[in-house]
């Protein structure tokens, strides 16, 4: 009997079977292709299913299977031809539920495998050894350009930035009517109405108290910094983040030297700093210490099925990827609580939230 499951479940089981069947993982470019003078052999992937942890070791023509009630051996052939089947329920879907192929239900029943997305407490989808099996396991989410992905930041309220309102002081009518402009989402119209009224909108603060100390950690202005690109992307539609650097750096918002800017590279690296925080775990509402998580990398799936494999081992490589493929996404504002004049301690803010995402290619 058939069944259904969203594009982005089917893509990491997609992923997980295309690793077994190639036995190697191509290296990923910056400008998300692939990079034909590197390929990274796959040993074994580890994977946590419904009974525990399960290990999938290459073997020459077979895939040897290991788990808690399990041991046996599966031909590679299997997971290739299974793999292709998923690509293609994929690519025929119209809409975001895909109902099982063919064949690929019995073959999950063969092989236990009863979770399309792993049950794991650390975020990662799987863990892969590399050259040889007991080499030391590096942790994968896997992000895919065939459904919704996940975001790299899900805003959330705490990654809420304050604006104070300044310039004049509204009354209560006023107030009320700038929060009644526009549709609930519609931010950017309370904005310039505040602006058409002779209101400013200056940068006070992070929200969330775990946010600020978090952000502080790559830089004590970090802050103000993304406050103010999350203010450009409303204004002048800018979206993708390496675009909006570019308008950071002729605002300055942090006032350093044109030497910093220009000859250091200085607001590109750290809006790539706090890139790959977030890539290896780094959330706004849990406290961050610097330490590397179990996350150390992405293996991106693209449009045409090709796995492209980001590390940390490779850092440039993984910070310059995640600089040109990210983008600021608008969230919702009745779940994050943002886009409205408030009042505290008798003053007004208004609050932008920041949300970031990949890039479909």
């Amino acid at each position: 009997m058939a069944f259904e499951a969203t594009k982005r479940e089917w893509g990491e089981l997609y992923a997980f079977f295309r690793l077994l069947a190639d036995g190697y993982v191509q290296a990923g470019t910056p400008d998300a292709k692939a990079d034909e003078t590197v390929r990274f052999p796959v040993a074994m992937i580890q994977r946590e299913e419904h009974d525990g942890t399960r290990r999938y070791t290459i073997e020459k023509e077979m895939i040897h299977i290991q788990g808690e009630d399990m041991d046996k051996r599966v031909p590679r052939e299997d997971f290739e031809t299974v793999a292709d089947l998923i690509l293609e329920g994929i690519r025929q879907a119209d809409t975001d539920e895909v109902t099982s192929p063919d064949g690929v239900e019995e073959f999950l029943d063969e092989v236990a495998i009863f979770n399309l997305e792993a049950q794991t407490d650390d975020r990662t989808d799987f863990s892969v050894a590399f050259y040889q099996p007991d080499a030391p396991l590096t942790g994968f989410c896997v992000r895919s350009c065939f459904g919704k992905m996940f975001p790299l930041m899900d805003g959330g309220r705490a990654a809420n930035f304050k604006f104070e309102q300044t310039g004049v002081k509204f009354a209560v009518p006023t107030v009320n009517k700038i929060n009644a402009e526009g549709a609930e989402d519609d931010v950017i119209s309370r904005m310039l109405m505040i602006e058409r009224l002779g209101g400013v909108l200056k940068y006070n603060d992070v929200a969330d108290k775990i946010f600020r100390s978090n952000l502080s950690m790559i830089d004590l202005h970090m802050g103000r910094l993304l406050g103010e690109m999350t203010r450009l992307m409303w204004l002048d539609g800018i979206t993708k983040v390496s675009e909006l650097t570019e308008e950071i750096k002729k605002l300055n918002p942090l006032k350093i030297k044109d030497e910093l800017i220009s000859k250091h590279g200085f607001y590109e690296y750290k809006i790539k700093e706090f890139l790959l925080a977030l890539a290896g775990g780094m959330r706004p509402a849990k406290l961050y210490n610097g330490k590397d998580s179990a996350i150390a990398g992405f293996l991106f799936v693209t449009a045409d099925g090709q796995v492209l494999c980001y590390q940390r081992a490779y850092r440039q490589t993984f910070a310059e990827f995640l600089f040109q493929n990210t983008r600021l996404e608008k969230g919702s504002t009745e779940k994050d609580k943002y886009g409205f004049l408030e009042r505290e301690n008798g003053v007004y803010y208004l609050k932008l939230n920041l949300k970031i995402g990949l890039l479909k290619r």
